[in-house]
């Protein structure tokens, strides 16, 4: 799994029918909130509801459609939830 925050959305005239009904969201991979990590990704939005802004954790291949309960779809990354919060512990290598 991975952070990212949502920076745009993909609209489709024909997509693959296990994507019918289902947004496409333009990802920015991050470190953190702040820092960025990487190129963005196109992913399934699973949950339904996550918008333009929003810090989402995700999962990449196969594990990317499990939510929806189908054996294969057509993604390598899906939004598994919405991050309202989260903590990190400072040590001595870095954070944890």
């Amino acid at each position: 799994m991975f952070l990212g925050k949502v920076v745009g959305s993909v609209v489709c005239t024909h997509k693959d029918e296990s994507l019918s009904g289902l947004k496409l969201l333009v990802i920015q991979p991050m470190k953190d909130a702040e820092r960025e990590a990487g190129k963005r990704v196109v992913a399934i939005d699973t949950i339904g509801v996550s918008g333009y802004g929003d810090l989402v954790y995700l999962a990449k291949s196969r594990e990317s459609g499990l939510p929806l309960g189908l054996e294969l779809v057509a993604a390598d990354a899906g939004i598994m939830g919405i991050v309202d919060h989260y903590h990190t512990i400072k040590t001595g290598r870095g954070r944890i």
